[in-house]
Parts: C-alpha cells; structure tokens; sequence
C-alpha cells in the first residue's frame, strides 16, 4: 500500500505523535509458486525434564483455553498479548528458549486441538515469562504466497528450533512490546 497527499501527511504526523505504528518493511522471499520441500518423517524430540513438562502442558492447556474464550474476533490479540506478557523481562539464552520451545512441542502432542506455530510459541513465551525470561516472541510474514508465522528467538534475535526457512519472515513486531495495536 502506498500513501499520498492528505493520507500521508495525517499519516506521518500519527507517527511523530506516536500516535501509528512503525511501517513495516517485508524482504521479498525466494519464488516458491505456493510450494515448498518439508521433511516427511515428523521427528519426536527428545523429552524435556519433568518439571518443564509439567509447566508446559499447563501453559499450554491455558493458552488453548484463551483461544477459545471470548469472541472469536479478538482471538488473535488476546494471544499475542499472552506472547508479549513477558516482554519487559530480559532474553532468553538459546538453551533456555530450546528447552521451552522443546517442552511446549512435547506437550502438545498430549492434546487432541490445533496447536499450530501461533499457540505453540504463545504457550513457549509464557513458559519463559514464567522462568523470568521474555521479549523472545516474533510474529512475522512472508512473500510469495502470503503467510504469517510465530516463533522464538534466543538473545541475539536468531529463530529458535525451527526450520530455516524461517527467515523468509519480516518480523511485525520486534524486541519492544507492540501489542497495543492489536487491542
């Protein structure tokens, strides 16, 4: 989308208000014509210590609880501000962020529900937050087909168990909490 005249002076003034939202760049991704290799065989990982699946299959059962509650209009922004809830904490080392990211993925297999890239790094966020860890939660999309996807980072940003090509992915919202335009 592109803005001209009247629309983007209101527009810029918003911004140096602080009033609108940054703009986001999105990097062109790679032509895939909708399509993309995956592995075939999904891998079981490795089962994290019991006191990390115990957290996780609760904050999991409470992230699939607040999907589900209140009106399905506002499910996407009740889950991200679950995600950013930590966002004031400091990052998470890699090997802290694995192990969430590892205890939600173990967790998940227990429940009969969708429990897709957003409720899984939702669940993951939470369950850093509740180790004292957060701002590690990314939401981004991608190019050529349109397609959104969350995850993890680790202290340095870098996408934490997960595929690579993750980083066909602009971030919308970075290490600051931007829930607010979700509200």
């Amino acid at each position: 989308m592109v803005l001209t005249g009247d629309s983007l002076a209101r527009w810029l003034g918003s911004l140096e208000r602080g009033e609108a939202p940054a703009p986001v760049t999105v990097r062109a991704s790679e032509i895939s014509w909708g399509t993309s290799e995956s592995s075939v065989r999904l891998d079981l990982p490795a089962p994290p210590p019991w006191s990390w699946r115990i957290a996780a299959t609760v904050l999991l059962t409470g992230t699939l609880t607040a999907r589900w509650l209140g009106p399905r209009r506002t499910r996407f922004g009740r889950l991200v501000r679950l995600a950013e809830a930590g966002s004031a904490l400091p990052p998470p080392t890699r090997a802290h962020a694995s192990l969430a990211v590892r205890s939600v993925r173990w967790a998940a297999r227990l429940f009969p529900a969708r429990v897709a890239c957003l409720e899984e790094s939702t669940a993951a966020a939470l369950l850093l937050a509740a180790g004292g860890r957060g701002g590690a939660w990314r939401h981004g999309v991608a190019t050529d087909p349109i397609r959104m996807h969350a995850w993890i980072c680790d202290v340095h940003g870098q996408p934490i168990e997960e595929p690579a090509q993750t980083g066909d992915y602009s971030p919308i919202n970075g290490p600051e909490p931007t829930s607010k335009r979700y509200r």
